[in-house]
């Protein structure tokens, strides 16, 4: 005997629609979108329209009849939320204004301060913002006393870190500290010290900061089952958006918002899990069928955003996924270029071939604010930012900091300034107060002194003011007479700089791994500098600190390019992308190789990456790198070593010549000085 399975259908009687949905939708949307009662995961890749989906299930639930009041949106940030409510009220009325929207912390302090009592809390409790936290943080540090062991202790930064990692990924503080922080494993007890003062001071102040809002929501729900079966019932349905960004506390909330019901519906995209840095656990939307039984999974797969050949390339990339759930992106745009492979000789050939295409682009009538530059790390755009000043072509930038505003790069260009301008007295302020022991009052003495002397490099005649310093300044002396007076060429200036600054930068930054590698940039990058005053110039130059929509209401210019690290970009896209750096070692990243989990985040980075583009994507690598020990070799990212001619095109950059101003093969251009 056969069966035939009939699908459960809504019961729609009595319900008139002023929306046509299923007009307004695709196949998948609107299965999410009429889904009602029970949980449900929405898969949504990139580009498929997802916050649609959000947009019109919020109106359609309304039209059934459900109270504004009972339907919970939670997003990760309160403007996300603002503006779907905001779309929804277009799309139906301004009933949608009354939805429950927000983030886990907003909603989460809303809870906690109507239940405070119960909690042991006063009602007025408040909260305190990341800087204030941190600045107990640095009371509690010093009363303990917690730095006078004569080893380097970890800074307020990296304790509120810490901390703030324990309660999001739901771990030991020994275990975040194994893992994240092993440099400070000898100081494990004074921190545990730290983080009880903490907790003691947090209480008897009637506050709580971010984390709390979070963990004493759980607890208080886990608790007190009242507040819960209350909380759930209100909560008819709750809609999470960007759930494979959520950490292990967030998951657990989720559970607790619809006790009894688990009218949940989680909307977000496995392959795009790229914050696991924050706390965000890609295991939390696997698990989502496991923990919410009889779960509905609906795919949205049709992109609107990129072209197929950029989708095929997409699709490839998600093959070599461990840990995911399975779709191919498709789209109707059959139209479009392959996305390129562009192998450059070096960095400086990288740099200009983009600044060359883009400047062709541009004449062409594409406008800057069009296209976009993304790369793996904030250090991987320096070469290109000196590139598109020479050029003059408007650019801001996205994650990390500018080049010449890092505080560790700050540090070496004041030893280079002093060595091009001894009069330079701020300069000479930063170099002197690196020194253990020299503050402002003993800096402010010996600059007076090294601004007015014949031969500030030799600080012979300031024995007088600096005995206790002798050494530190005799070393500092050798340093600059050396490199003042003997033949180096710039690149190695900087790198002897670099080699004397590496200890201090050690015992400043907590991160100074990452640093040190900026540092060993720096010093590849002085390479294409004949002189000092050159580098320099280049360097300082005005900061950026607008934003993409600041910049066109303020500046009488077009509005600029942008450059992004990929972890920025998400949620954005642009005509024209350009991924730079695309190398073993820093796509995937070389502290990934040898763990599958964080490799499979990598290729949900470069995957990321790929899909901001509609129109074009080029993708770039050097062939020679150079760092602190010279050049060497790179190869390409393991992500596309295999991926053939058919969905990624190799474009060869030729020198132009004298006699032949022709394209060179592939229409690749050519590279002109």
């Amino acid at each position: 005997m056969k069966k035939f399975i009939l699908k459960k259908e809504e019961d729609t009687r009595g319900v008139s629609y002023s929306i046509d949905y299923e007009k307004e939708l695709n196949d998948p949307q609107f299965e999410a979108v009429s889904h009602k009662e029970g949980p449900a995961l929405v898969i949504a890749g990139a580009g498929t329209g997802k916050t649609r989906t959000l947009i019109y299930r919020v109106a359609r639930l309304i039209e059934q009849g459900v109270a504004p009041g009972n339907i919970l949106l939670l997003t990760f940030t309160r403007r996300a939320a603002r503006e779907m409510l905001e779309r929804a009220g277009r799309v139906l009325d301004q009933r949608c204004s009354k939805v429950n929207g927000g983030t886990f912390h907003y909603y989460c302090s809303r809870l906690l301060h109507r239940y405070a009592e119960r909690m042991g809390f006063p009602e007025n409790f408040t909260i305190l913002d990341s800087s204030d936290a941190i600045e107990v943080i640095q009371l509690l540090r010093t009363e303990l006393n917690a730095a006078e062991s004569g080893k380097r202790f970890p800074r307020k930064n990296t304790i509120y870190n810490m901390l703030s990692s324990a309660a999001n990924k739901q771990l030991g503080l020994h275990e975040i500290v194994d893992s994240q922080y092993p440099q400070f494993r000898e100081h494990i007890d004074k921190i545990e010290q730290i983080a009880q003062a903490y907790s003691a001071y947090k209480k008897k102040s009637h506050v709580m900061d971010f984390d709390d809002l979070l963990v004493q929501t759980r607890d208080m729900l886990r608790q007190h089952k009242d507040i819960c079966q209350q909380v759930s019932a209100e909560n008819r349905y709750v809609m999470i958006d960007e759930y494979q960004d959520t950490n292990a506390l967030q998951a657990e909330l989720a559970g607790l918002f619809t006790w009894g019901h688990n009218n949940i519906m989680a909307v977000g995209d496995d392959a795009q899990s790229i914050y696991a840095f924050r706390g965000a656990d890609h295991k939390n939307i696997m698990e989502f069928p496991n923990l919410f039984r009889n779960t509905r999974i609906i795919k949205l797969e049709e992109n609107y955003r990129s072209t197929q050949r950029i989708l095929d390339l997409a699709n490839r990339l998600l093959e070599q996924a461990k840990d995911k759930y399975d779709k191919r992106l498709f789209t109707n745009r059959e139209e479009g270029d392959l996305p390129a492979l562009i192998k450059a000789p070096d960095e400086r050939d990288q740099s200009r071939f983009i600044s060359q295409m883009i400047l062709t682009m541009r004449e062409q009538g594409k406008e800057l604010r069009e296209m976009a530059v993304l790369f793996r790390n904030g250090r991987d755009s320096f070469e290109l930012e000196l590139e598109l000043n020479r050029k003059k072509i408007p650019f801001i930038k996205y994650g990390g900091v500018k080049f010449a505003e890092a505080a560790h790069i700050k540090d070496v260009l004041a030893h280079l300034k002093v060595l091009v301008n001894p009069a330079d007295a701020i300069s000479w302020n930063r170099v002197l107060t690196l020194l253990e022991g020299i503050g402002p009052k003993t800096a402010a003495d010996l600059v007076a002194w090294l601004t007015s002397a014949q031969n500030p490099y030799a600080m012979d005649g300031m024995q007088r003011v600096s005995g206790k310093y002798k050494k530190q300044l005799d070393s500092l002396s050798m340093l600059l007479t050396d490199l003042k007076h003997k033949d180096f060429t710039t690149s190695e200036i900087v790198e002897h700089v670099v080699n004397y600054y590496r200890s201090f930068c050690e015992k400043r930054f907590d991160d100074h791994p990452k640093r040190v590698k900026d540092l060993e940039t720096f010093v590849g990058l002085a390479q294409n500098f004949t002189d000092l005053d050159q580098i320099l110039n280049d360097l300082s130059l005005d900061p950026i600190e607008q934003s993409a929509v600041d910049f066109e209401s303020t500046v009488e210019d077009e509005a600029p390019l942008v450059l992004s690290t990929i972890h920025s970009a998400k949620g954005l896209e642009w005509s024209q992308v350009f991924l730079i750096q695309c190398l073993d070692g820093i796509l995937p990243s070389g502290y990934s190789i040898d763990d599958a989990d964080s490799l499979d985040e990598e290729l949900r980075l470069m995957y990321v990456a790929c899909t901001r583009a509609a129109d074009n994507l080029y993708i770039s690598y050097p062939v020679l790198q150079n760092n602190t020990y010279g050049e060497y070799f790179s190869n390409p990212s393991r992500f596309i070593a295999d991926i053939g001619e058919k969905e990624l095109e190799p474009w060869v950059l030729v020198e132009e010549r004298d006699d032949q101003q022709a394209l060179p093969p592939n229409d690749a251009p050519a590279l002109p000085e």
